[in-house]
């Protein structure tokens, strides 16, 4: 009988030890879960911090198409330009937003023209780069705003 008592209190030892470490891995995955997260969200602050841009060289617009270029004049390079986006106001269409083409002419749409001064990153606006767009417009619509915002939520306005 004593033996039973004995094989049973180490049994509930061994259970005691196994919940102790599943407890403890636990919580020590969710702290470096929270922890990478935290990370993650720093570097991206700092990433918007160090990013700046400008819309310069804004010419007439000629048909249903708007020219102009966007400088990098911050430190962070401008990487991932298919998710930049384009918006105009006007007083009779309001905002229109415009994504990214490679294909010229579509509506609703820009395209990269040529870039200026990209010596180091081939297609990236790095800083000091300039990167020539052209804004696809819908028939009618005369922007007097337009507006450029970058994959991290950094933009530049600027009234036409």
């Amino acid at each position: 009988m004593a033996v039973a008592e004995i094989i049973g209190a180490a049994i509930g030892v061994l259970l005691l030890v196994v919940v102790a470490y599943l407890l403890v891995g636990g919580t020590l995955t969710a702290a470096e879960t929270v922890m990478n997260a935290q990370k993650d969200m720093t570097l991206l602050n700092e990433a918007r911090l160090k990013t700046s841009i400008q819309l310069t060289d804004i010419q007439p617009i000629s048909g249903t198409s708007l020219n102009f270029s966007i400088s990098n004049n911050g430190e962070e390079t401008v990487r991932d330009i298919p998710h930049m986006d384009v918006f105009s106001f006007d007083n009779t269409t309001g905002y229109v937003h415009y994504t990214y083409s490679s294909g010229s002419g579509i509506t609703d749409t820009w395209q990269i023209l040529r870039f200026e001064n990209d010596r180091i990153h081939a297609k990236e606006l790095d800083p000091g780069v300039k990167m020539w767009i052209q804004v696809n417009l819908p028939a009618g619509v005369a922007p007097r705003i337009i507006q450029v915002t970058t994959n991290n939520g950094v933009s530049a306005v600027s009234a036409l």
